[in-house]
């Protein structure tokens, strides 16, 4: 019987273009353009700034691109650097099985090492794609055991689809590509605890560089055991159900068709409420004057993750059922990056707004899923969200390009999507990384 890393590697080494489905590669384009519309938007944010200081210090070899300068940097390095960019402002996409955000280990991963080879824009799909696919596999064979116990599975489950994409596009063969799994496994890391902190974009660029890493040095012939994912597993709580289930119909049908893309600037554990109240507000009857209370009810697991009640900083407010609400009810546009700052934590009618708000668990919703009921002079109205209920293709489409219009600007935009929807005829990705360069924050 095949195992679980030996599937993953037949599937990512092996499986051509013709038969990659359309839905799940324009799914990919998509998260690829918001993945670099978060990237330019944070390459500012002190996260991304800190990191490229010290990279850049280090130098090397100019082998990668690296957002917010024109120096260029080794393959790891711009890895790790573009990891933490892309997830310093916590915009970035969202796989409920992956349990995690796997675009910003996996495009940095794949775009340095497909810079280093010269790869066509193909070739970078492809192995995009399976890695992705590949990252949320792992992260559904790791299962909530290993996320409850404190992983962040970003950095961990992601590490394994950056080493799996970047060994694709390196060339590694069957034994090699073992070999650098088993080093990711070493490296593997990431800890929930760094949530509301510089650390959480810090763990999404390490699970780059770790992709990198591993199999830069399985190239050069280091060698690992090849039994280390499953010990890796047993070691991190992970559940690790049959093989079988993990990997049915691999490779006919795309689990990451079922990405959650953000349209609020914060923690996507906060999404489905946000998305039930704003129902409630746009209705003609709500009068912010007039509530009494607002009550939210969550799946219990969030409120480990996503329940500061009164934040301090714009970056604690990502993580904040009160403080987000209140966001909204007041007006203030939760997608916005603007909009999390320290100041807006502080302000006394945002404040004064958190202590009518209750956030309390409830084990009948499930992770994608929320129930607001808001209480006011006028009654109570009360609506349920999930954001598992299908999103069209064309609308999700809308408004993933809609969002990296507002944070780039529609032109910027437009011009990154076109290069986007031609890279299957692209020889390399010069002309896209040439308009992305053209663009700052």
């Amino acid at each position: 019987m095949n195992t679980l890393p030996q599937e993953l590697i037949r599937f990512c080494r092996n499986t051509p273009l013709a038969n990659a489905p359309e839905t799940a590669l324009l799914v990919l384009k998509l998260s690829l353009l918001d993945w670099f519309a978060v990237a330019i938007a944070g390459t500012n944010e002190p996260a991304s700034r800190i990191i490229r200081q010290m990279l850049t210090a280090e130098s090397g070899t100019p082998e990668a691109s690296v957002f917010g300068q024109t120096t260029r940097l080794p393959a790891r390095a711009a890895a790790l650097a573009n990891g933490t960019t892309s997830h310093a402002l916590d915009y970035d996409d969202t796989h409920f099985l992956h349990i995690g955000h796997p675009s910003v280990a996996l495009f940095p991963a794949a775009l340095a090492m497909a810079e280093r080879q010269g790869s066509s824009g193909a070739e970078f799909l492809m192995a995009a794609l399976t890695g992705y696919e590949s990252s949320c596999r792992i992260g559904h064979w790791f299962g909530r055991s290993h996320y409850e116990a404190g992983f962040h599975m970003t950095a961990t489950a992601g590490t394994f689809g950056a080493t799996l994409a970047a060994s694709r596009l390196s060339g590694l063969n069957v034994v090699q590509t073992g070999h650098a799994l088993g080093l990711a496994s070493t490296r593997a890391s990431g800890l929930k605890a760094q949530f509301g902190t510089m650390g959480k974009p810090f763990n999404g660029g390490m699970a780059a560089a770790n992709g990198i890493e591993a199999v830069q040095l399985a190239a050069l012939g280091f060698t690992s055991t090849p039994a280390a994912l499953p010990s890796f597993g047993q070691a991190h709580a992970a559940e690790m159900p049959a093989t079988e289930t993990v990997l049915a119909d691999l490779g006919t049908h795309y689990v990451l068709e079922q990405v959650q893309h953000k349209f609020h600037a914060c923690c996507h554990g906060l999404h489905a409420m946000l998305e039930a109240l704003s129902l409630l507000v746009q209705e003609e009857t709500f009068d912010v004057n007039h509530l009494k209370q607002l009550k939210i009810q969550t799946n219990p697991r969030w409120l480990k993750v996503c329940n500061k009640p009164d934040p301090k900083t714009g970056l604690e407010a990502k993580f904040s059922y009160r403080q987000t609400a209140a966001m909204l009810l007041t007006g203030i546009d939760t997608g916005a990056l603007s909009s999390f700052s320290d100041a807006l934590c502080q302000a006394p009618n945002v404040t004064a707004l958190r202590q009518k708000i209750t956030v309390t668990g409830n084990t009948d919703l499930s992770d994608t899923a929320a129930k607001v009921t808001l209480v006011s002079t006028n009654g109570q109205r009360c609506i349920a969200f999930d954001l598992e209920a299908p999103l069209p293709l064309m609308q999700r489409q809308k408004r993933v390009i809609r969002k990296a219009e507002t944070l780039l600007g529609a032109d910027h935009a437009q011009a990154i999507w076109r290069e986007i929807t031609d890279l299957t005829q692209a020889n390399n990705l010069n002309k896209l990384l040439q308009t992305v360069a053209k663009i700052r924050a």
